[in-house]
């Protein structure tokens, strides 16, 4: 007797949390490239299908709520983009502590910093913040919230994938990997 046993993942998932117009282009861009996004927020007037169609789910609560409900894998990506500290904070103590290969946090060098600080006094580790990329995305210069969700999109990908995320005409070696 053969067994023949094909083993398929289901496509990655991006949790954005934070329903900001940022989310709303990232979400856009994430399924277009095949991963599934969910949008996760507290503010029932701003995570709503009308102004997120591509989400998989959109789920209204705080990040300990909306976390039970997804659950965090090594197949789940997470983006903080609410720059509210009381939901920020919260999000990022959860992801931080989870299986995700990539969370990343919105916000400049200076929010970063108090942040950090933030999180330290909170309890979480330097090894813990050692896995936040923030701030998020890859630098392309980006302004627009179209731009801003392709250089997280970008960034994402590239931890997906084992890359550094540089520009290919810097690169030695394969562009694609050689399928067995």
């Amino acid at each position: 007797m053969s067994l023949f046993v094909d083993v398929t993942f289901p496509p990655p998932r991006l949790i954005v949390f934070g329903a900001v117009d940022y989310a709303a282009a990232l979400c856009r861009l994430a399924r277009a490239a095949g991963w599934r996004p969910y949008i996760c927020d507290p503010r029932s007037a701003f995570a709503t299908a009308a102004r997120f169609p591509e989400a998989e789910e959109i789920v209204v609560g705080w990040p300990d709520e909306a976390f039970a409900r997804l659950g965090i894998d090594r197949a789940t990506y997470v983006a903080v983009l609410t720059h509210d500290p009381k939901l920020d904070d919260a999000a990022l103590t959860i992801a931080l502590r989870s299986e995700s290969p990539y969370v990343g946090a919105m916000g400049s060098r200076r929010a970063q910093e108090r942040r950090r600080a933030r999180l330290l006094e909170a309890g979480l580790t330097e090894e813990e913040l050692g896995h936040l990329a923030a701030p998020i995305g890859l630098d392309l210069g980006a302004s627009s919230p179209e731009e801003t969700a392709l250089s997280i999109m970008a960034e994402v990908v590239a931890v997906r994938n084992g890359s550094g995320g540089g520009r290919l005409s810097q690169a030695g070696g394969r562009i694609h990997p050689v399928e067995a």
